[in-house]
């Protein structure tokens, strides 16, 4: 089998995304994780720029890894400097990783615009270091930055910089394409280029600045090269990287090659949404192979064919990537996708049909709200447990006096029952909802302790009769995540705090019926 090797940059390029700060714990979590894929090189920071990455790579060094090298990340000396005197590559030995990652320039304008240096210099630059780094016993990949826009520029150069790395002795040259604005048919023929001009293997690195990092990913290892680098999520600078999660299973399950462990295979699905979670990040629902839509059918059609013959509208087995079949039941829906989508015999199905249009003539909207359709039809066949009734609530706003710390806040009580046992939670929160939320979870969470584990990821409102101005009814859609599934629940009410509530309590109920089945299976 054909042999690619990838490169997650999650910890490192990954971070320069918006939003996206990682910890020192989050950072040594996702290395497990990623380990625990099959990722081959793990980069997970520049030593030499901040506290916080020469502590990661301090604590790194003790977790055993089983199938990831972990690469400190840094660039060639700084120009007219010896080796052995650049701080960067001091720190880049200081980390003590087998592997680093050096970049350097392959764009004139960059070498002289941006580095303001001559040509001649940056080459020394690129050899100094990768030959200093080599000679202490490290593993060597030379990133050519702005490759494809020096070998537009000036393709001589750019080639000459990937042989000078090739004979410093880089163990890869990897072709970036820095501004991620180069066209998946260029990129064929920059690797092609590359390839025929050293003897070193090839790499390739892209931005995602025209939606086109996983294609142009794609048609790189086409052209010859043997390593892939990206994030696992897609996200970093500006528009993201090439997105790992879409790039592993194109290449091993439907181009042949070997990229991560066969039976790791399974597991990406639940790795990009635990990814996700430590970096506070919820995955697009659309993503390719991972997303909750990826298998989702709605037209009657889709979900006909997809019954009589998956392969009809699926493309893989869900199952492969860990990911699920979904069947979105909507008032549009007949009897057979709701036969298929929950198990149930002809004349259940148009029962269940019926009870949906119902609740959504009442505003209720299950396309998007699998788990409360799951829970209405469970209790439509008494079949949910009572896990605990909510017996009263109350929320109160108020706005603190200027000056005090939190600005405006809300608190909220929630009294439940769990069979003859009754609990009062209390809880404070920026908003009504926020409280109640804190609430219902701490006088649940006395009796059902696994409820910590879930938390709300996402919150919608939308107003049904818009005409009735203040006093419409509001649907309320609510996501939620244990870190490993991810649910969407939903309430409808003129009080959009009751709608919050509804759906809140069925979030909470559906873990614990999930919970619950699967004991019963074991």
């Amino acid at each position: 089998m054909k042999r690619v090797t990838l490169f997650d940059s999650t910890l490192r390029d990954g971070a320069q995304g918006e939003g996206i700060s990682f910890s020192v714990n989050d950072k040594l979590k996702i290395l497990r994780l990623l380990d625990g894929l099959g990722i081959p090189y793990v980069e997970a920071g520049n030593p030499a720029s901040n506290p916080k990455d020469r502590e990661f790579f301090h604590k790194a060094a003790s977790i055993p890894l089983r199938h990831a090298a972990l690469v400190a990340f840094g660039s060639t000396r700084k120009p007219d400097t010896a080796p052995a005197d650049d701080p960067g590559l001091e720190a880049l030995l200081g980390a003590r990783t087998r592997t680093v990652a050096i970049f350097g320039k392959a764009s004139c304008f960059h070498v002289e615009e941006v580095l303001r240096t001559s040509l001649t210099e940056n080459l020394r630059m690129i050899e100094d270091s990768i030959r200093y780094l080599a000679a202490n016993g490290r593993e060597v990949f030379f990133d050519a930055e702005h490759f494809f826009d020096g070998l537009r520029e000036n393709p001589d150069y750019a080639l000459r910089v990937l042989r000078t790395a090739a004979e410093a002795g880089a163990a890869a040259v990897i072709l970036c394409d820095t501004r991620g604005g180069t066209l998946p048919g260029e990129i064929y023929e920059g690797v092609q280029r590359a390839c025929s001009a050293v003897q070193a293997p090839v790499g390739i690195h892209c931005h995602n600045d025209i939606g086109c990092a996983v294609a142009g990913s794609l048609l790189a290892v086409q052209a010859g090269a043997v390593q892939v680098q990206g994030t696992l999520l897609g996200f970093g600078e500006r528009c993201g990287n090439a997105n790992l999660s879409s790039l592993i299973p194109t290449l091993q399950l439907k181009m042949g090659y070997d990229c991560i462990p066969p039976a790791q295979m399974a597991g990406l699905t639940q790795c990009v949404r635990a990814v996700g979670e430590t970096a506070n990040v919820v995955p697009d629902g659309g993503m390719p192979y991972v997303g909750k839509n990826a298998f989702a059918h709605k037209g009657g059609m889709h979900i006909d064919g997809v019954r009589k013959a998956p392969a009809s509208f699926e493309h893989i087995d869900p199952a492969a990537v860990g990911n699920a079949r979904e069947f979105l039941i909507s008032e549009v829906s007949g009897r057979a996708a709701v036969a298929q989508a929950l198990g149930a015999g002809e004349q259940e199905a148009a029962e269940i049909v019926r009870l949906v249009k119902e609740q959504e003539h009442e505003g209720f909207q299950y396309e998007y709200a699998s788990a409360s359709l799951q829970l209405l039809v469970m209790r439509r066949k008494g079949q949910l447990p009572p896990f605990f009734e909510v017996l009263y609530s109350r929320t109160v706003g108020e706005q603190r006096l200027s000056g005090e710390e939190g600005g405006a806040g809300s608190s909220a009580i929630v009294k439940i029952r769990v069979g003859d046992s009754c609990e009062i939670g209390g809880g404070e929160g920026e908003g009504p909802v926020h409280a109640l939320d804190g609430a219902l979870r701490k006088a649940v969470g006395r009796f059902f302790p696994s409820i910590g584990d879930v938390r709300l990821i996402d919150y919608k409102v939308r107003v049904i009769e818009p005409q009735d101005a203040t006093a419409a009814k509001v649907r309320v859609l609510v996501e939620s995540t244990d870190g490993r599934d991810v649910w969407t629940t939903v309430g409808v009410s003129r009080d959009i705090i009751q709608a919050s509530l509804q759906a809140c309590v069925d979030a909470i109920e559906y873990k614990l019926w999930r919970e619950q089945a699967g004991k019963e299976q074991r």
